[in-house]
Formats: structure tokens, sequence, C-alpha cells
């Protein structure tokens, strides 16, 4: 009954998705020796929920999300450690945001470019929170 009662309100709740295409980051991943000493550029795309945007009405940036934290926020977490896998890179972003931020639902896709002969990129797509 609880479970229900929560997953009624999400469905009901009204949500603004703010999205941030193709950002390209630096970062060392994958669990050969040499991408541990070379950095690779992958490609992010974010998808971040949010209740019913406060600035939709206010027109303020004050009531807005600062896109430049957040990218800021990743660019240090992503060389704060090495990842083997795309797949714990989207999930440490993906955290991020839904905890530090405490946002309900994000989608994080992240690419390597030019990682499989005759494929222009290569990656995943994680979708965390509730929406």
């Amino acid at each position: 009954m609880h479970r229900w009662r929560i997953l009624r309100h999400s469905l009901s709740t009204t949500m603004d998705i703010i999205f941030l295409r193709e950002l390209k980051v630096e970062t060392f991943i994958g669990v050969y020796e040499w991408e541990k000493r070379v950095p690779q550029t992958l490609q992010l795309d974010l998808e971040i929920a949010l209740p019913h945007s406060r600035a939709c009405e206010t027109d303020d940036i004050q009531d807005a999300l600062d896109y430049a934290d957040i990218v800021r926020d990743i660019r240090n977490a992503l060389t704060s450690r090495h990842f083997n896998l795309l797949e714990a890179l989207a999930e440490a972003i993906a955290r991020m945001l839904v905890n530090d931020l405490r946002l309900p639902w994000v989608k994080v896709s992240v690419a390597k470019l030019n990682a499989i002969r005759g494929s222009r990129m290569v990656g995943v797509s994680i979708e965390r929170g509730m929406k």
C-alpha cells in the first residue's frame, strides 16, 4: 500500500526535464594498461528531472539549476579517480546528481568515442531515481 502511494504521487507530479547533450570530458578509463596512462575523450548526455521548476514561474536565474556547477562537479569527480568501466563511471555521476543535489531522477549516458573500429561511439545509458 505504501509503495503504491509513492508511485501514484510520482506519476502525478509534473516534472521538467533539463538536458545536457554531447559534453566532452577527458578522463582515464579502461582496464588495459595503456588506458590507465592515456586519457580518453568521453561524451556525456544527461537528463535531469525536476519537480515543476520554480524558474518557469519566476524567470529568475536564482531559481534555476546551474548547469556550470553540474559540469564542474562531473569534471572534478572524473579527475578524482580511475574507472575501469563506463557503467561504474555512469553510476558515480548518477549517484552524485541524485544524492548530492537531491534530484528525483536522472538519466546518464556515457560513450567512448572511436573505441571500436567502424563505430563512432560505444557506451552505456542508466536511469536512477524515481520518475
